[in-house]
C-alpha cells in the first residue's frame, strides 16, 4: 500500500529534495498534495509530474493562475489557497505523511493541524517548535502524531538516541549538535560589518535557501536548533551543547552516562534525513552519495570559546537565554531574527546589526505565556513590529 504524502513548501529546497526521494520510490509513496507561496510556474511543473489531488497557493491570485494553467494542461488537481486550505490538506483523512517545509511562523498552523490529526509529521519547519514550543508538543501527544525531525542535526540525534523515549533522560548525559561555522568561521570579527548578502548566502557545505543560509552565517540557525532540540528531546538546556565541525560529516552526537558517544555520519545532503523520515523505521535509497572514507579529509572540531567564535557568533548564546526566560521568549527571538535577516537581505541593515535587532526586540517585548495559536500569532506580530522599528533606527 502506498503512503500518501502532503508536501507543504514544495518549491523550496526541502520540498524539492522530498519530491526527488519520492520519485525514486513510486511503488511506496504517492503525492497527495503540494503547496507553495507564490511560485506558480514551479508548482505547475511539480503538479504535471506528480499529479496531486490538491495544490495550495498562499494567495487567491496565484491560485487562480495555477488553476487555469492546470486546466489547460488537462489535470484535475484541485487548487486551493490560504491558511485554512493548508490546514485542510495537512489534516486530510487520506494523508499519511506530511512534510512540513514551509519556512517561518507561517508554517505553524498547518503543523498543528497535522499533529492534532495524528499524522506522521516530518518536521523541517523549526518554527513549529521554536514558536509553538509546549503548545505544539501537546498537540503531538494528544493527537497521537508521529514526529520525525528532518533537520540533519535533529535527525542525527534521533537516530543516535535509544529507541524508547522514556529512557532518554536516564541514559543520556548530553546532546551535542555540530555546526559547520558557515562561510565566516575564520573571518576577523571586525570585518563582519562589510559582509554582503551574496557572501552570507554562499555556504561552504550545504545548498539552502537565502534565509537559512544567512542564519548559518550568523549561527542563529544553531541557536534555533538548540531550542528545537530542547522541545524535541526533553533534555534541560544545560544538557545541550554545540561544537563546530567544519566538514559537516558528523551531523550530531549523543553522549551517554557511561561517557560513550554515538554519532550519525553522512554526506551533507538533505535527502538522507528526508529518506529516513519518509521510510522510518525502514531505510530506503535517498539518492545521496555515500561517504568515501578513503578520500575523506580529516575531521576537525573547534570549541565555541576558541578562535574568536563568541565574537563572530554572538547570537548563539540567545538560545539558552531565551529558553530560561519567560515562556514565549523563543517565539520573540524567532520573529525578531526573521525580520532582521529580511532587512539585511534587502540592504536596510548591516550583517553585524542582525544581532542588535534581535537584542532590541527581546528587550522591547515581554511575552505572557501564550496558551493558544492566536496568542502565539499575536506575540509573533508584536515581535515583528518591534523588530521592524529596531531595524529602522539603525544606519547600514
Amino acid at each position: 500500500m502506498k503512503h500518501r504524502v502532503a508536501v507543504l513548501g514544495a518549491t523550496g529546497s526541502i520540498g524539492a529534495s522530498t519530491l526527488d526521494v519520492i520519485a525514486r520510490h513510486p511503488g511506496r509513496f504517492e503525492v497527495f498534495a503540494l503547496s507553495a507561496a507564490t511560485r506558480v510556474e514551479e508548482l505547475l511543473q511539480q503538479c504535471l509530474r506528480f499529479t496531486p489531488a490538491f495544490a495550495v497557493m498562499a494567495g487567491e491570485s496565484a491560485a487562480l493562475d495555477l488553476a487555469g494553467r492546470l486546466r489547460t494542461a488537462g489535470l484535475r488537481t484541485q487548487v486551493l489557497w490560504g491558511q485554512a486550505a493548508l490546514d485542510e490538506v495537512a489534516s486530510h483523512e487520506r494523508v499519511d505523511l506530511v512534510m512540513a517545509a514551509i519556512v517561518g511562523a507561517a508554517g505553524l498552523s498547518s503543523c498543528l493541524a497535522a499533529a492534532r490529526a495524528g499524522k506522521r509529521l516530518l518536521l523541517a519547519n523549526k518554527e513549529a517548535l521554536v514558536v509553538g514550543g509546549d503548545l505544539f508538543m501537546r498537540a503531538v501527544h494528544e493527537g497521537g502524531a508521529t514526529l520525525l525531525p528532518i533537520d540533519s542535526e535533529h535527525s542525527a540525534i534521533f537516530q543516535s538516541l535509544p529507541e524508547d523515549p522514556r529512557t532518554w533522560d536516564a541514559r543520556v548525559e548530553k546532546i551535542i549538535l555540530t555546526a559547520s561555522g558557515g562561510p565566516f568561521r575564520t573571518r576577523e570579527p571586525a570585518t563582519l560589518r562589510h559582509v554582503t548578502p551574496q557572501e552570507a548566502c554562499a555556504h561552504p557545505n550545504w545548498v539552502m535557501g537565502r534565509k537559512i543560509s544567512v542564519d548559518s552565517a550568523t549561527m542563529m540557525n544553531k541557536a534555533l536548533e538548540v531550542i528545537e532540540a530542547r522541545y524535541l528531546f526533553g533534555l534541560a538546556p544545560e544538557r545541550l551543547e554545540v561544537v563546530i565541525h567544519p566538514q559537516s560529516v558528523i551531523h550530531s552526537m549523543v553522549q551517554y552516562r557511561d561517557a560513550s558517544v554515538v554519532a550519525q555520519l553522512g554526506t551533507p545532503d538533505m535527502r538522507v534525513p528526508i529518506a529516513y523520515g519518509l521510510a522510518w523505521p525502514d531505510r530506503v535509497e535517498s539518492g545521496a552519495a555515500a561517504l568515501d572514507f578513503h578520500t575523506l579529509a580529516d575531521m576537525t572540531f573547534e570549541a565555541l570559546d576558541s578562535r574568536g567564535h563568541r565574537e563572530r557568533f554572538p547570537g548563539l548564546r540567545l538560545a539558552w537565554e531565551s529558553l530560561r526566560a519567560a515562556p514565549g521568549t523563543t517565539a520573540v527571538l524567532n520573529a525578531a531574527n526573521e525580520v532582521a535577516v529580511a532587512a539585511f537581505l534587502e540592504g536596510q541593515i548591516r550583517f553585524d546589526q542582525i544581532h542588535a535587532v534581535n537584542l532590541a526586540t527581546l528587550s522591547a517585548v515581554t511575552p505572557s505565556n501564550p496558551q493558544s495559536l492566536d496568542e502565539l500569532l499575536e506575540l509573533d506580530r508584536m515581535a515583528r513590529h518591534a523588530a521592524g522599528q529596531a531595524a529602522g533606527r539603525l544606519q547600514p
